[in-house]
């Protein structure tokens, strides 16, 4: 048995990342993906919360005048983040995408479908959706 106190984890609270402009970037994320500006007066200018229910992203002002991280590296770091959609609201952001114009690649990975774009900093964003059977992929 485990000497140290059990806890559990409700939802993934939020992401934070580092952005060139976040006026710029919280409009992205509310016309791509719905998301709703959170900006709270007693933080100041930043961070700006874009979320979704109980989850999302924390937009923070990048330092321009640091070295640029290479986009292709694959490196310690955040390779993506991705948002749990139902296979309803996957096809209907298929469709938004497409609208949008937006550059996109769709992966199957047997157990989920995932639909990945680029946001205004070169994030990778993902959407991805359950294909298979709930019970038989998230043990109780």
């Amino acid at each position: 048995m485990n000497e140290y106190e059990e806890f559990e984890i409700r939802f993934l609270d939020h992401v934070a990342i580092r952005v060139a402009d976040i006026e710029v970037s919280a409009k992205w994320y509310e016309d791509v993906l719905g998301l709703q500006k959170y900006q709270l007066k007693e933080w100041g200018s930043f961070p700006v919360f874009m979320l979704a229910n109980k989850s999302g992203l924390a937009l923070f002002p990048a330092n321009k005048n640091d070295d640029p991280i290479d986009q292709k590296s694959k490196n310690v770091g955040i390779d993506h983040f991705a948002f749990n959609v139902t296979k309803e609201n996957f096809e209907k952001a298929k469709m938004r995408y497409k609208a949008m114009n937006l550059e996109f690649t769709i992966q199957d990975h047997h157990y989920f479908i995932s639909i990945y774009t680029k946001d205004p900093d070169g994030h990778t964003v993902e959407l991805t959706t359950l294909i298979a059977d709930e019970n038989s992929f998230y043990k109780p």
